[in-house]
């Protein structure tokens, strides 16, 4: 296939920019050359979609057989790209979110349920959330492109190149050693998808002439909290020990969900469905997930070939602060009435790795 990439030098896009050119076809990506580095074989053409005179230079005596927009996250600008590229391509991608749909996370979505409301036009400065922003670049591509349409829904993406560091956080976290502060229940299931795989199955899609929406979250249940947080431990061969401390405390020692401690979700109402998007339309169409193990293993190898450290997920909102780590585990051993984390006092990190 011949293929725009609109983006295609961090994560995401990057996935499907090199599973397209393994496969043999013709990519050229659209970005402004800032936020990553360009994947080597892939034609690069500089520019902002934002740019109405960027936008007309890059379409200029070209056709694609596909575009794939990873990068869409303003409606009003999404739409403006889907009007140009009309007509000089045959199909468009467009990678959505499940923050999309209007009950998630409280309740199980699939691709029949409601999205947020949100107009195909709203700017920049509208006042509505991320999540209702993405609902709006869907109805902008529907409205603003002639030709197939394409809509992927992905859960929470994994993978090398990591762009929000979760896992990467985890993994230079653990990298460190000593008591590693830990939320929940071990056994909490979760569902997790590699960008690489998200990648493979758009491709084959675009490949069949598929058109319609996919939530694309991987496999329900495919790993649990203390399954990732072991093979976190096994793959960078750290002396980290992780202390399970409950929601309540943790709520009570004023750890923000989702960020602080990446990726933990609380029981309760609001989060009831956080890790229950329904996959199975794409499972059923041939969405083909690698186990958890194997991504953990890449990432740990990538953190390693590009020194990665747990500042740089700090600097994107990641992580919890090693001062105030340190103290939730004195007071949770407190609670237990013994010394089980009294380790906490070291839990600043005394093994090679590169949190250090």
């Amino acid at each position: 296939m011949r293929l725009l990439v609109l983006g295609g030098s961090v994560f995401l896009g990057r996935a499907f920019v090199s599973e397209a050119l393994r496969r043999g076809d013709q990519v050229t990506t659209f970005n402004r050359g800032r936020s990553g580095t360009d994947v080597p074989g892939a034609e690069v053409v500089r520019g902002d979609r934002e740019n109405d005179d960027d936008l007309r230079r890059l379409v200029e005596d070209r056709r694609w057989d596909a575009v794939i927009d990873t990068c869409g996250y303003v409606p009003q600008v999404v739409g403006r790209s889907a009007r140009a590229l009309s007509g000089h391509a045959d199909a468009y991608l467009f990678v959505s979110s499940v923050h999309a749909y209007a009950d998630w996370p409280e309740h199980r979505v699939d691709e029949g349920s409601a999205l947020h409301p949100c107009p195909p036009d709203a700017g920049p400065d509208a006042d509505v959330p991320y999540n209702t922003l993405k609902a709006g670049c869907e109805r902008a591509v529907e409205a603003g492109f002639d030709g197939r349409l394409l809509i992927l829904n992905p859960g929470l993406i994994t993978g090398p190149y990591e762009q929000v560091p979760r896992l990467t956080w985890w993994l230079t976290r653990i990298a460190s050693g000593g008591p590693v502060l830990a939320p929940g229940d071990p056994g909490r299931a979760m569902q997790l998808v590699d960008a690489r795989d998200i990648a493979a199955f758009g491709l084959d899609r675009l490949t069949a002439g598929t058109t319609g929406r996919f939530l694309v979250s991987g496999v329900p249940g495919n790993t649990t909290v203390g399954a990732l947080l072991d093979e976190c431990v096994r793959v960078t061969g750290s002396d980290a020990a992780p202390v399970w401390a409950d929601d309540a405390f943790l709520r009570e020692q004023g750890v923000a969900e989702w960020t602080e401690l990446p990726m933990w979700a609380p029981d309760g109402p609001e989060m009831a469905g956080v890790w229950l998007p329904s996959s199975d339309k794409a499972l059923q169409a041939g969405l083909r997930c690698r186990p958890v193990a194997d991504t953990v293993r890449d990432m740990w190898a990538w953190i390693r070939d590009e020194n990665v450290s747990a500042d740089q997920a700090a600097e994107r909102g990641q992580g919890i602060d090693r001062e105030k780590e340190r103290r939730i585990l004195t007071a949770w051993a407190a609670t237990r009435g013994n010394d089980a984390g009294a380790g906490a006092r070291d839990a600043g990190g005394h093994g090679a790795g590169a949190g250090d």
